[in-house]
C-alpha cells in the first residue's frame, strides 16, 4: 500500500473544511445547537419526562447538521426548504411517538414533550443556518413557557386540592 496515496485520499476527503474560519463556524453552530437543546432537555429531565437532556441535545444537533451541511455546500434556499420540510416532518413523526392516549378520551399524555422536541428541532435548524440569536431567543421563550407555565399550573392545582 502506497502511504502517499492513502494520505492524498485522506486529505481530499477533508476538503469541505477550507480554512480555520469555516471550522470555527461549524463548531459554533453545532455547539450552540447542542447547548440550547440541552437547556430545554434539562428542564424536561428535571420533571422526569421521557425525552430529556440527551434526546433534546441530539435532536438539536441533528437538525442543525441536516440544514448546515447542504447550506455550506452551496445549496440554494429553495432546495434547502425541502430539507427543512423533511426535518419538520421527521421530527413530527418522532414527536407523535411520545403521545399516549389512555382509555379515557380526555386523558392524553406527551403533547408537551412532542411540542418540545419539535421546538428543539426548530432551534437546531436556526443554529445550523447561522441564526444563533434567533435560536437563543426561541430557547429562552420556550424555556420560560416550560418553566413558568409549569409553576402556574402547579399553583393552580394546589389551590384546587385545598379548596
Amino acid at each position: 500500500m502506497d502511504l502517499e496515496l492513502v494520505l492524498a485520499v485522506v486529505s481530499s476527503e477533508f476538503t469541505d473544511l477550507p480554512d480555520a474560519g469555516e471550522v470555527a463556524r461549524i463548531v459554533i453552530r453545532l455547539l450552540t445547537a447542542a447547548l440550547l437543546g440541552g437547556l430545554l432537555g434539562f428542564n424536561r429531565e428535571k420533571h422526569n419526562k421521557s425525552a430529556g437532556l440527551r434526546t433534546h441535545m441530539l435532536v438539536a444537533l441533528g437538525a442543525a447538521t441536516f440544514v448546515m451541511v447542504p447550506q455550506l455546500a452551496g445549496m440554494e434556499i429553495a432546495d434547502l426548504s425541502r430539507v427543512i420540510q423533511g426535518v419538520i416532518a421527521g421530527i413530527g413523526f418522532i414527536g407523535a411517538g411520545t403521545i399516549l392516549k389512555h382509555h379515557d378520551e380526555k386523558e392524553v399524555f406527551g403533547l408537551t414533550t412532542a411540542a418540545g422536541i419539535w421546538m428543539t428541532a426548530a432551534i437546531g435548524m436556526a443554529c445550523g443556518m447561522g441564526r444563533e440569536v434567533t435560536a437563543i431567543i426561541s430557547t429562552l421563550l420556550a424555556w420560560a413557557v416550560l418553566g413558568v407555565m409549569h409553576k402556574l399550573f402547579e399553583a393552580r392545582d394546589s389551590k384546587k386540592d385545598t379548596a
